[in-house]
C-alpha cells in the first residue's frame, strides 16, 4: 500500500516552503537537509547574504531574498556577524552557483550545508514577496530532502502550531553568556580587521569606556564603536544593573537582536530605567532603540511585514537629510506614545513610522536602523562618532 501521508513532490523537486495558510512552494534545495519553521520574510538587499544570515536578530526566521542572484560571490571567514548563522534559512530564486569573488573560499551552499541551514532556490521570489507585503509575514516551514519526500500535511500543522514572533523572547538565546571586551577595529580591503581601535593607533589613549548590553548584537557594532574611540566590554543580555556599573562605564550601548521588545524588556527595561537615571550617556540601536522607547513608558507594535534590506530612506527631521539605511526589524515604537521627554528625530520614507528617537532632559538616544550597515550604505555612521562625542564630554 502507497505511503499517503507523503504528497509526492514535482519532478525534480528538493525543497518546499509551506506555508500556515496552506500556500505550498516548490523548489530546489541546498545547503543542509531538514526542516525548520519560523516566520517568513523579505530583505531587499542586492549583497550581504552572509552577514544577513549571521544577524541573530534573524533568529527564528526564514529570510526570502528578493535579488535574484544569491550566492554568486560565496563565503568566507571575515564576512560574518556572529559565529554562527542564526536565520533558519533562506528562499532564493536562481540556482546557487559556484562562486565568483577572490575573497571566496567556500561556495555559499557548502557553507550553508556545514551551519546546517537550509536553502530553498528557483522560487519566484517576486510572487512570494508580494504575498508577504499583502498578506503580512507568515508562519511556514523550510524542508530539503535530497529524494523529494516530504510530509506536506505534517509541515502544515507544524507551521500553524508555531505560536509565531509576538510574545516571545529570543534575546537570552543569542546573547553571549559571559562578559568579554572588544578591541577589533574596522575592516580595510587587503588588511583584515585592525586590531586595535583608531585613538590607541593615533596614540590618543584608550578613550571613554562603554559597556554595551547584548541582545543579539552584530559584530560591526563593536567595531564601529572601537573605531571612533570607545572601549567596549560587552554584558549578555540579562546582566542586571549593579552587574554594569561594577566595570565603571562612562556611558551605555543597547544592541539590536530578534523577538518581542515587549517580551525582552520584561528584564531589560527595569535595568534600561535605572541606568538612564545615572545620567549617563546611552545608545540603542534596532532592538536597543525599542527598549529605551519602553523604559521611558513609549509603546511598541508588531509591524505588517516589518523592514529588512539595506536600501531604506529615512529622513532626519533635524535638516532633512535623507539617509539611506539598513534595516531588519519587525516591530517598531509607536510615535504617538513617546512621552513628553522624547521626540522623534528620524521618520521612515516608506512609511512614515520611528526610525529615531531622543531624549529631552538627558543624553539618550536609539535609532531603529543599522548605522554600522554590513551589509549596506555607510550614510548613518556619524551616530558612533556623536556617541563618542557625548561619552568623552560626560567623562
Amino acid at each position: 500500500m502507497a505511503d499517503t501521508r507523503h504528497t509526492p513532490a514535482p519532478l525534480g523537486a528538493t525543497g518546499v516552503l509551506v506555508l500556515a495558510d496552506g500556500s505550498v512552494i516548490w523548489g530546489h534545495g541546498f545547503g543542509a537537509e531538514g526542516e525548520a519553521v519560523g516566520e517568513v520574510c523579505f530583505n531587499t538587499a542586492m549583497t550581504g547574504y552572509q552577514e544577513v544570515m549571521t544577524d541573530p536578530s534573524y533568529a527564528a526566521q526564514i529570510v526570502t531574498f528578493t535579488f535574484p542572484h544569491i550566492g554568486n560571490v560565496g563565503a568566507n571567514y571575515e564576512d560574518l556577524e556572529a559565529d554562527n548563522p542564526f536565520a533558519l534559512g533562506c528562499v532564493v530564486r536562481q540556482d546557487v552557483t559556484a562562486p565568483s569573488n577572490f575573497r571566496a573560499v567556500q561556495g555559499f551552499d557548502q557553507w550553508m550545508k556545514a551551519n546546517g541551514r537550509i536553502g530553498l532556490s528557483g522560487v519566484d521570489t517576486r510572487a512570494l514577496t508580494r504575498k508577504i507585503r499583502v498578506g503580512g509575514a507568515p508562519n511556514g516551514v523550510i524542508a530539503h530532502n535530497a529524494k523529494g519526500e516530504f510530509d506536506v500535511e505534517a509541515l502544515l500543522r507544524k507551521a500553524r502550531k508555531w505560536p509565531g514572533l509576538e510574545g516571545m523572547d529570543l534575546a537570552k538565546e543569542v546573547s553571549c553568556r559571559q562578559m568579554f571586551r572588544w578591541s577589533q577595529g574596522l575592516w580595510r580591503l587587503g588588511q583584515g580587521y585592525e586590531g586595535s581601535p583608531s585613538r590607541l593607533r593615533e596614540g590618543l589613549g584608550e578613550g571613554p569606556h562603554v559597556v554595551a548590553i547584548d541582545y543579539g548584537s552584530k559584530r560591526n557594532i563593536f567595531r564601529n564603536l572601537a573605531d571612533a574611540g570607545a572601549r567596549v566590554t560587552v554584558l549578555p543580555a540579562t546582566a542586571t544593573f549593579d552587574e554594569v556599573m561594577a566595570h565603571e562605564p562612562d556611558g551605555f550601548f543597547l544592541s539590536n537582536g530578534p523577538g518581542d521588545p515587549a517580551a525582552t524588556g520584561e528584564y531589560a527595561v527595569p535595568v534600561i530605567q535605572k541606568l538612564l537615571e545615572t545620567g549617563k550617556p546611552l545608545f540603542g540601536i534596532c532592538l536597543g532603540h525599542q527598549l529605551l522607547g519602553l523604559a521611558v513608558g513609549a509603546r511598541t507594535t508588531k509591524m505588517f511585514q516589518g523592514h529588512r534590506g539595506a536600501n531604506h530612506p529615512v529622513k532626519r527631521l533635524s535638516d532633512g537629510r535623507v539617509e539611506i539605511t539598513s534595516m531588519n526589524h519587525g516591530f517598531a515604537v509607536e510615535t504617538e506614545s513617546l512621552p513628553e521627554n522624547a521626540r522623534a528625530t528620524h521618520v521612515s520614507l516608506f512609511d512614515g513610522s520611528l526610525a529615531g528617537l531622543e531624549l529631552t532632559d538627558r543624553p539618550a538616544f536609539s535609532v531603529q536602523y543599522h548605522p554600522e550597515a554590513s551589509p549596506g550604505p555607510q550614510d548613518s555612521t556619524y551616530l558612533f562618532e556623536k556617541f563618542v562625542d557625548q561619552l568623552e564630554k560626560a567623562s
